[in-house]
């Protein structure tokens, strides 16, 4: 069974990819609702909450976990694998959903350790659109030009966007937040030569449309759940080991009020709506 934790419901748009991608296969998702959003939250509150829901992902049986929450990734993934996994879980492989965009932005493998020098390579400027704290961590310009120095990356911080995105607000509302987002952006200098846009929350592939109606019609906006689902296909080829097939069931905890969860989730299909309510430790309430 393959885990798939997010703050809140931003996540089933990876799970469903996941769940069309690998449809053979069990997945237990759990939506952190009652302490969303992650993205305005102290490091030190994102990684103890993201530590405790690994945990309890591990507890109900996954041994393969996805964090479908940049924020999560930004803050916790490196922790969890390289300083907690070993000693605690070390059959246990945590993936991080900003994995893939990294790669497909650089076109390098993640365990590139050294940039890559391409004679052909010429300089190139993207765009990252992310909750304010996964700006603050810094990761993906890290993550980008470490592998990719010719890579200027630009980050734009949407305070309230995957809020308002989780809680079903309007398309005017979606509209105004995203185009203030994107002025504020096309205002740094060096904007101008952005090729690329990474939506880095996985809940901005929601306001996908607002976002390729507000950028420059040459710039490329790229979403994560394809990209995180074609990553976990070609990770499970590799390591079959880590998740075998199932029934192809899915399981939808949350630790917030399922009556109350009628913002982006009824834009999905109804087996993605189901959720059932738990505690954060994956305990019924």
């Amino acid at each position: 069974m393959i885990g798939v934790f997010d703050s809140g419901s931003g996540g089933l748009t990876v799970l469903e990819a996941l769940h069309r991608a690998l449809p053979d296969r069990d997945f237990l998702y759990f939506g952190d609702h009652a302490r969303a959003p992650y993205g305005v939250r102290d490091a030190q509150e994102v990684d103890a909450f993201t530590r405790e829901a690994v945990v309890s992902l591990i507890n109900a049986g996954c041994r393969l976990i996805v964090l479908a929450c940049n924020t999560a990734a930004a803050v916790a993934l490196r922790p969890l694998q390289q300083t907690w996994l070993p000693y605690n879980a070390p059959d246990v492989r945590v993936l991080g959903v900003h994995v893939p965009l990294v790669e497909a932005i650089t076109r390098c493998d993640w365990n590139t350790s050294v940039p890559i020098k391409r004679a052909e390579e010429k300089k190139r400027t993207v765009a990252v659109f992310a909750t304010p704290r996964t700006v603050e961590t810094g990761s993906f310009v890290t993550e980008i030009t470490s592998r990719s120095p010719h890579i200027t990356v630009l980050q734009q911080a949407c305070p309230g966007l995957a809020g308002a995105i989780e809680a079903g607000a309007s398309l005017q509302e979606i509209d105004s937040l995203v185009a203030g987002y994107v002025d504020e952006l096309m205002s740094q200098e060096g904007a101008q030569e952005i090729d690329s846009a990474a939506l880095a929350c996985t809940h901005y592939p929601f306001a996908y449309d607002q976002f390729r109606t507000a950028l420059p019609p040459h710039v490329d906006v790229l979403t994560q759940p394809l990209m995180v689902a074609a990553a976990l296909e070609d990770y499970l080829r590799r390591r079959p080991e880590c998740d075998q097939p199932g029934n192809g069931t899915l399981t939808l905890l949350t630790s917030g009020d399922p009556t109350r969860l009628n913002g982006i989730i009824k834009r999905l299909p109804p087996a993605f709506q189901n959720f059932k309510q738990i505690n954060p430790g994956l305990a019924p309430v």
